[in-house]
Parts: structure tokens; C-alpha cells; sequence
């Protein structure tokens, strides 16, 4: 995730970045694997292993949807350690530290196999070529529109539609709104480095999820009336939002538990199968804490917050909808993925 700062003359425009504000590094690896194999990575089972992290929004994105498509079986998953130096992401979690399959200490590895010299920052999601050992794309936005398009061959049975056509435009044009004031918004605010750049970010923030309240107050999803792409993409930081951002990030207007509707909405999303399955609190909090020295040099994990409303009913069903459309759930996560009991809202 890098940062910088910038300045331009027209404050006003959509291009004007405001003197000490956070601008991530969105050039990302952009090769992609299709059915086709159009960029030399066709789609094939067993070939690819999909490197996340659940501390990582980002990452957490595509670990739904992989499971929310039942592509388990076909790419495989190796998840990294919730702490990491400047460096890399690293493997701590697996024995002697190495990844299984790839059999490397660092994601960095992976990355430096494919551009020796390659000097962004190393990120996840990111799918690598097993084969090679290289790096194929760290484009998460594109990670997960492509498991749905271009993975289809392998999608479970009763696999759900996240990206249907007729949807695309709307479910593109909301998760850019959320994507620029709520996904990065949290870290604008975050890393902003000066007063006006966090109260820039910080009202840009809770006037989005203001909008998203009043538009999911009658609606249960965030496009059409199944579970979709975009709903994926703001679940992952309202996860996070009590248990990070509002201490962490300074995004403290109101905690998520004071805001009705996005708080129903979300545990109506973590109570499905695929979504609430996947979040570990401990890790989350461990990311943000020990590696974010900058904003808490004392290293200092926060105890809370009560995770057991994640569990209470939400009455969202009342709206209507079905949230996997014409398909079926997913089944339970392999016992090898599966979060451990003391890290979830079960505990």
C-alpha cells in the first residue's frame, strides 16, 4: 500500500489532492488470468494459488468471493502471516515459516521471480503461478471480477451470480463511490498528515456512509436484490470498522453498532455463509496495531471491542430479496481454512 502527497492549483476538482492527504499506489500488477488466456495465464485448475491475508480488507475480498464461488478445489490458497515487516508479507503462520506449495518465506519471492527489479510495494491479494514460482497479478479489484467471469468453468453448482450483466454499470458505479470515501476513505483519514486533510477525508467518509444508510434502508442489498460485487466490497471495511477504524483512523463520528441500518446490513452479510466465515478479528486488529508503528508506537492491541452483536438477529429478511439469487449456499470452509474459534464473534 503506498503512499505520498501531492498538490495541485485547482482544489475544486476530482484531480486536487489535498496537502497532506493519503493517495494510494494503485498501479498494480495488470496482467490477467481469462479463459482464453489472453496475457499467457490461461484459467486452469490446480495451476494458480491464490496469497491473501484475512488482516487485509483488500485480500478478504477475494477470499469471499472465492468461497462464495466454490473455486476452493480449482485455487488453492495460502494466507500470510497478519504482521509483516517493510519488506514483504511473510508465511509465519505455516510451519518453519515457508508456504506449503510455494515454498517461499516471503510473497516478495514471488514477485521478484517474475520482475527482478520490481520496486512497489508487495501486496495482497495476489495470484501466483505455481509452476514458475512468479507473481501473475496483484489487481484485486480485477481478481475478483475475473473469478466471476472468467473462472465460471469452475464455479460450484449453485454458485450465485455476483456480477450480472445487466448490473454491471450500477454495481461499478456504487463501488467506485465506495471504493474513493469508505474502502480508502477510512485510510485517507487514517494517514491523513494535517488537520485539514483528515477533516476533508472524515466528512467525505460519513457523508458516504450516510447516503449508504438512506439507500439500504429500503433495499436489502446494495444493487438489485441478491448479494453482488458490491456488497462484498463494503462489507470487508465495515468488518473492520468498530474493531479498527474508528479508534485506529480516528473515523469516530459514530461507531458502526450507532448506525442502524449499515449495523443490520452488515450482520445480515456476516451471518451469511462466505462472509462472516472468513473474518478474524485477532489478525485484524494484530495488522493494524503492531504494523502501523507510526500511528501507535507503543504496539498496544486493543482488548475490544464485544464482538457477540455479530450474532444477534438482524430483520433484514423483512426487505426482501434473496441472497444468492437462483443458487445455494456455499458449504462450510475446508477445515484447513477455517477460521480459529477464538478469533471470530462465535467465541
Amino acid at each position: 500500500m503506498g503512499t505520498s502527497t501531492g498538490v495541485t492549483d485547482n482544489e475544486g476538482s476530482e484531480d486536487y489532492v489535498q496537502p497532506g492527504s493519503f493517495k494510494r499506489d494503485t498501479n498494480y500488477i495488470a496482467t490477467r488470468i481469462t479463459a482464453e488466456g489472453r496475457d499467457g495465464y490461461p484459467v486452469e485448475s490446480g495451476r494458480y494459488r491464490l496469497v491473501a491475508a484475512r488482516a487485509c480488507p483488500w485480500a478478504n475480498r477475494a477470499i469471499i468471493v472465492r468461497r462464495l464461488l466454490g473455486l476452493e478445489s480449482a485455487l488453492s490458497m495460502g494466507l500470510c502471516a497478519p504482521t509483516h515487516d517493510k519488506l514483504s508479507w511473510n508465511f509465519d503462520l505455516d510451519p518453519g515459516g515457508v508456504d506449503p506449495v510455494l515454498k517461499i518465506h516471503r510473497l516478495r519471492e514471488s514477485y521478484l521471480a517474475r520482475f527482478p527489479d520490481y520496486s512497489r510495494g508487495i501486496t495482497v491479494p495476489a495470484i501466483v503461478d505455481i509452476p514458475s514460482g512468479a507473481v501473475v497479478t496483484n489487481d484485486y479489484p480485477q481478481i475478483t471480477l475475473d473469478f466471476s467471469t472468467e473462472w465460471s468453468a469452475y464455479h460450484r453448482g449453485g454458485a450465485p451470480d455476483l456480477y450480472p450483466e445487466k448490473l454491471r454499470d450500477e454495481i461499478d458505479e456504487v463501488a467506485q463511490l465506495v471504493f474513493t470515501d469508505v474502502n480508502n476513505g477510512v485510510y485517507k483519514c487514517g494517514f491523513a498528515g494535517s488537520q485539514r486533510a483528515y477533516e476533508r477525508a472524515y466528512d467525505a467518509l460519513f457523508a458516504r456512509l450516510d447516503w449508504l444508510s438512506e439507500r439500504l434502508a429500503s433495499q436489502r442489498y446494495l444493487v438489485g436484490d441478491t448479494i453482488t460485487e458490491a456488497d462484498v466490497r463494503l462489507f470487508t471495511t465495515l468488518a473492520r470498522f468498530d474493531a479498527v477504524y474508528h479508534g485506529h483512523f480516528k473515523c469516530n463520528r459514530n461507531k458502526l453498532t450507532e448506525m442502524p441500518v449499515l449495523w443490520a446490513y452488515a450482520r445480515d452479510l456476516f451471518q451469511t455463509p462466505g462472509f462472516g466465515d472468513t473474518i478474524d478479528f485477532v489478525q485484524i486488529k494484530q495488522h493494524y496495531y503492531l504494523v502501523h508503528t507510526d500511528i501507535n508506537p507503543n504496539g498496544i492491541v486493543p482488548k475490544g471491542p464485544d464482538l457477540s452483536g455479530w450474532l444477534t438477529p438482524h430483520g433484514r429478511e423483512d426487505l426482501g430479496g434473496r441472497p444468492f439469487g437462483d443458487g445455494t449456499p456455499p458449504a462450510a470452509p475446508p477445515v484447513d481454512e477455517q477460521v480459529e474459534a477464538s478469533h471470530t464473534a462465535a467465541a
